[in-house]
């Protein structure tokens, strides 16, 4: 996919946010444009040291704002410009969010060789649950398939 001189525009809009976040102290060196319509409807930078939010990602803060001025949990129709590529969460929030596409500027190489590297998660995730740094442990009750019952068996229910 070919990238234009618009999508250079919003990417160096997140470049901007990720030196503005850097500056102020509001956390990582990461920022984020979520564009629809030619028109700017989400940003956000890394704010995870100023509130104390581990999710305070740039890409998170983005799809916050996006989704909250559009009335909606997902973009479509939306592209993200990142700053960075997004790490593992990011990741799994933009699939859940469905924009259209995601430009990114720095690799995550670039990003661990400022101390912000994920690899470490990348290989958790392959693991069983028991040998991960942090032990996940599944523990079966006969309540947990009620909650997926009343939603299976709910009328008004909205995918996503």
């Amino acid at each position: 996919m070919m990238i234009t001189e618009k999508d250079k525009i919003y990417l160096r809009m997140a470049m901007e946010l990720a030196k503005r976040g850097v500056e102020e102290g509001q956390g990582g060196p990461f920022g984020c444009v979520i564009v629809k319509d030619g028109a700017v409807v989400g940003k956000g930078c890394n704010g995870v040291t100023s509130t104390n939010d581990p999710t305070a990602h740039a890409e998170v803060m983005a799809i916050r704002d996006a989704c909250g001025r559009l009335g909606h949990y997902q973009l479509t129709g939306c592209v993200v410009y990142a700053s960075c590529e997004p790490c593992p969460m990011c990741l799994g929030a933009l699939y859940w969010a469905r924009p259209d596409r995601v430009f990114y500027a720095a690799s995550r190489s670039e990003a661990a060789e400022a101390g912000f590297d994920d690899a470490f998660i990348y290989a958790e995730i392959g693991l069983p649950d028991w040998e991960r740094r942090i032990p996940f442990v599944h523990s079966v009750m006969e309540e947990s398939g009620e909650v997926f019952r009343l939603w299976k068996e709910k009328g008004n229910k909205r995918l996503y």
